[in-house]
């Protein structure tokens, strides 16, 4: 750990812990043995209590952990998943926002903020469950999107921006802006990216419901244009299985991503769909034009498409053993077929078809797992134990570092990200998951949430080398049934990612807790062992020509012979979720580190430096590293 004391007009930088004083860009180092997680090592522990946030008894599922104050210190933002309004007058609150008191505390600043006031001037708090962060305005300050489901218009509100005050507060964006329609919408996530580089961010928002997707231009005033059909990013209706099986159709999103997967510095966007509808995912072209790329890429499904381990299908087949398709489906094993039952769940001329074999995603994440300067994905899914191997799981598909975008998918059996269920009826509610270094090795890690559904919790996964991952057991990692939500930052400024996870209250059994508030999981990795790990952690401030916050910006840093590579997250997910803007690496056993920063403006401007380990730095592009508390 390290500490800042000022004295007049210089910065004194301290090692506490007794580390190596060989100056690095003008620091000490700060060298530790480093840590790297083993079976036996505790992980983290249950803070919650210990950070106060029961007495707020937040009961979300839409998670972000911003500094939108910009004091330094990452807040959180919790929604439950509802667009009920908020009732501050003592009623049911469905939102919460919740400073950072830098004390290992919170403050709930939700009214004072004034992040769900009303256009209308009513009582109740402005609803919107989906929630993304960026600099909209390049003033340096944080700015907020609020997306509000309204398929029936039964809202006198609407979709806004919320527009930083640079003081804790937020103000009604501009009235006049497409992000206001007024129709019948559903943004099921969120992710601000520059997509045509020209220094102000841009607002990706997929549909829920089988509607169109729609890309925001940004105007730099917090008013945004509706550019969806110039970037030729339209989609069909769903009455056509042709267009169905190419992704052609609408997606029934559940998730917003965007994300450079070709290194050409232009971001791909993409959709994860529920319903068992292709996902989407398109390749900037680099003139401001997509093109549909899901197919091809292998992320609109898995090529898994036998479905003859359907015991719904084998039931039918059973029942109708003439019908296309079923000469030699067997019968099924874990259900009894009646010709009356209509409940088991098989179409045999729907059901069939290629779409239909895909998943149920909750949520895509990216990042460079196998640290191959590629970004990979990590797809979850909903999964029945009755749908067979033809149902895509939650898994991590890998660059193949193609110009075109195409992914491997090695499987779970291959990775270790395998799980045992308790019964044979298992359901895998899985639709919220995160990649980071929990135990700064250098190494992405895996957690994926799963919810919903009798036995389901959180699972957390350690990469112990280049693609291949172990579960980290409950009484050493993350224990949390019915694990819906996660965000991670250091909240608390000790060098490791802490975790905070919501917690549903659908399909309550047993395993449910008594209060559904989020849960805080404070990192403890190698203190028991009475070791340190090494870190840096780089804070981006974009400048001419670049967003402010640096939405999209490339971080590579090499350290202990690994090179990781980060891309600033503008928002992604499920309804909406986004980890902190400071960019952590883990590095291993090395005590310093080369970095390479990429900005996102229209050249690709890049800076590069050494920097010693232990330490927090602010980085404004084209200025020198300085550290901060």
């Amino acid at each position: 750990m390290t500490r800042f004391i000022r004295l007049s007009s210089c910065l004194l930088l301290v090692a506490c812990n007794g580390g190596d004083k060989e100056e690095t860009g003008g620091l000490p180092v700060i060298c530790n043995a480093g840590t790297s997680w083993e079976p036996g090592w505790q992980a983290f522990r249950a803070a919650t209590d210990d950070w106060g946030i029961y007495d707020f008894d937040a009961t979300g599922v839409r998670l972000a952990a911003v500094d939108f104050d910009g004091d330094g210190w990452t807040d959180l933002a919790i929604r439950y998943a509802t667009d009920t309004p908020d009732d501050f007058g003592g009623g049911q609150v469905y939102t919460w926002l919740l400073r950072n008191t830098g004390q290992k505390s919170f403050e709930d600043v939700t009214v004072s903020s004034g992040v769900r006031q009303t256009r209308s001037g009513a009582d109740e708090g402005r609803p919107g469950q989906v929630w993304a962060f960026a600099d909209v305005d390049n003033d340096g300050d944080l700015d907020l999107f609020t997306g509000l489901t309204d398929l029936d218009d039964s809202y006198d509100e609407t979709s806004e921006i919320m527009l930083n005050n640079g003081d804790g507060t937020f103000s009604l964006g501009p009235d006049s802006s497409d992000i206001r329609y007024d129709g019948d919408t559903s943004p099921a996530g969120a992710a601000f990216v520059d997509f045509d580089r020209d220094g102000i961010v841009d607002l990706w928002v997929p549909e829920y419901y089988y509607a169109q997707d729609r890309l925001y231009r940004g105007l730099g005033d917090g008013s945004f244009t509706d550019v969806t059909y110039d970037a030729q990013l339209n989609t069909k209706s769903w009455s056509n299985i042709d267009d169905l099986n190419a992704a052609l159709a609408h997606t029934v999103a559940w998730s917003a991503l965007a994300c450079d997967l070709n290194n050409d510095g232009y971001a791909e966007l993409m959709a994860a769909s529920y319903g068992r509808a292709p996902n989407h995912l398109w390749l900037a072209d680099g003139d401001g034009t997509f093109t549909n790329q899901s197919v091809a890429s292998g992320y609109a499904y898995d090529d898994r498409v036998d479905w003859s381990d359907n015991e719904s299908a084998r039931c039918w087949c059973y029942l109708h053993p003439d019908d296309e398709g079923c000469d030699g489906v067997p019968p099924p094993e874990n259900i009894i077929c009646n010709e009356d039952d209509d409940a088991f769940r098989w179409d045999n001329d729907y059901d069939r078809e290629l779409f239909r074999l895909g998943g149920n995603s909750g949520a895509t994440i990216c990042a460079d797992v196998d640290n191959d300067g590629w970004a990979d994905l990590l797809t979850t899914e909903i999964v029945h134990w009755d749908v067979g191997e033809s149902s895509d799981p939650s898994e991590l598909l890998f660059n193949t570092a193609s110009a075109d975008v195409v992914f491997q998918r090695p499987g779970n059996d291959v990775t270790g990200l395998t799980r045992e269920h308790e019964s044979a009826d298992w359901n895998d509610g899985d639709m919220t998951g995160d990649l980071f270094d929990f135990d700064n090795d250098g190494w992405p890690d895996v957690y994926i949430g799963s919810s919903d559904y009798e036995g389901t919790r959180g699972l957390l996964y350690h990469q112990d080398s280049a693609r291949s991952f172990s579960a980290v057991p409950l009484e050493d990692g993350i224990d949390h049934t019915r694990s819906h939500g996660i965000v991670v930052a250091d909240f608390d400024h000790d060098g490791d990612l802490d975790v905070v996870v919501g917690h549903s209250s659908a399909r309550c059994e047993d395993d449910c807790y008594d209060t559904f508030s989020v849960r805080f999981f404070e990192n403890v990795v190698g203190e028991d062992q009475g070791l340190q790990g090494n870190f840096i952690q780089l804070t981006l401030e974009g400048g001419e020509g670049s967003n402010k916050a640096a939405i999209g910006a490339r971080v590579e840093v090499t350290a202990d012979g690994v090179t990781q590579t980060h891309q600033v997250d503008g928002g992604h997910g499920h309804y909406g979720a986004q980890d902190d803007l400071t960019q952590h690496f883990g590095l291993g056993s090395a005590c310093q580190a080369q970095v390479t920063i990429t900005w996102p403006d229209a050249v690709g401007s890049q800076q590069s430096f050494t920097l010693g380990g232990g330490y927090r730095y602010l980085v404004k592009q084209g200025q020198d590293p300085q550290p901060i508390l």
